[in-house]
């Protein structure tokens, strides 16, 4: 299949196969009927709220280019309006009114990968001449290097593409913490699988998967300043150089994976991975689900306090509600994930 942007596509994705101007991936998978099977997993109606707050995990030891929200004024006939007296506008108004402006940064907290997260380099005619490219092909500035703000800004797979599909189908939640505790662990799909059939847990095409490795829940216990240095070593994480496990993924038809850690895989802020050889990703898993299957990547979420209920009524499914920010431009966004079991 070919289209404009490419003429060969990378081995394992699946460019064009939802059309050659798709963006949105496997989201493509969340269909009305499967939107409706996920709204049959609720039973009780109880809502578990997914997100860490915005301000966590606080500080920058998890990750040293990414700072927590810092809130700005917003100015209004030279006063700053937070709990102002909108008499002192004009005598007649009762009202106290408060406003904001919010510096955020997009992946600090709970969040989700956008397709403009990662690209590759890679040879999309043939020529021998690797280009910046990204899902399916596409590039997110113009041949003058320019976005849609200046120099910043996705001209094309943003999170806002990934917004417009509303993000509502059946979540399917694998508790890695229960099997393994608070240790580093990497995951390779033999392990994965073993925790799944021990829980009685199964995915099927158009389901997102949620990994509890208990991160979540260390974050939570740590102080608003930031957490022991030593969280940067705790908890599983899903082994992103195992091939078998990759195509797993691609096979089970999964749209999105979350996660309660850094990265899903072992984060790039840890360094180098030792097995990388002369040329690869830094971050394999990333260009596997983001690069070539258009499979979003949620982190940093809040999963401790449903994985309880789900083991404490043995089940593993319910309906998630996950839309991120319609934000034209993003690479990824702040998400308060709900899920309703």
């Amino acid at each position: 299949m070919m289209n404009q942007r490419w003429t060969r596509r990378p081995d394992g994705s699946n460019w064009g196969d939802f059309g050659p101007d798709d963006q949105r991936g496997r989201m493509n998978l969340l269909t009305p009927e499967r939107r409706r099977q996920a709204m049959q997993e609720v039973i009780t109606g109880d809502i578990f709220c997914l997100s860490l707050p915005l301000d966590r995990p606080g500080g920058q030891v998890l990750n040293d280019h990414r700072c927590a929200p810092v809130f700005k004024p917003v100015m209004r006939s030279g006063n700053q309006v937070f709990n102002f007296p909108m008499e002192q506008v004009d005598p007649r108004f009762s009202d106290v009114s408060s406003d904001e402006a919010v510096l955020l940064y997009s992946q600090y907290s709970t969040q989700w990968d956008g397709f403009a997260h990662k690209g590759s380099m890679f040879d999309v005619d043939g020529s021998g001449v690797r280009r910046r490219v990204h899902y399916n092909g596409w590039e997110i500035v113009d041949a003058n290097s320019r976005g849609t703000q200046g120099e910043l800004g996705a001209r094309a797979v943003s999170i806002a593409s990934m917004a417009e599909t509303g993000v509502q189908g059946r979540g399917v939640l694998v508790d890695l913490h229960h099997h393994l505790g608070n240790e580093r662990t990497q995951v390779d799909l033999n392990m994965l699988l073993r925790i799944m059939e021990a829980d009685r847990v199964t995915v099927s095409e158009g389901d997102i998967l949620c990994i509890h490795s208990g991160l979540g829940q260390l974050i939570m216990n740590s102080p608003a300043t930031g957490p022991d240095p030593s969280i940067r070593l705790a908890c599983a994480v899903l082994d992103g150089t195992d091939s078998a496990l990759l195509n797993w993924i691609t096979e089970t038809g999964l749209v999105a994976i979350a996660a309660d850690n850094l990265a899903v895989e072992s984060s790039s802020t840890l360094g180098v991975r030792k097995n990388i050889g002369p040329h690869g990703p830094v971050l394999p898993l990333h260009e596997h689900c983001l690069f070539k299957i258009g499979v979003h990547l949620g982190e940093l979420w809040y999963l401790t306090e449903l994985a309880q209920w789900l083991r404490t009524h043995e089940r593993s499914r319910f309906l998630l509600t996950a839309p991120p920010l319609r934000l034209p431009g993003a690479v990824g966004s702040p998400v308060t994930p709900v899920a309703t079991v």
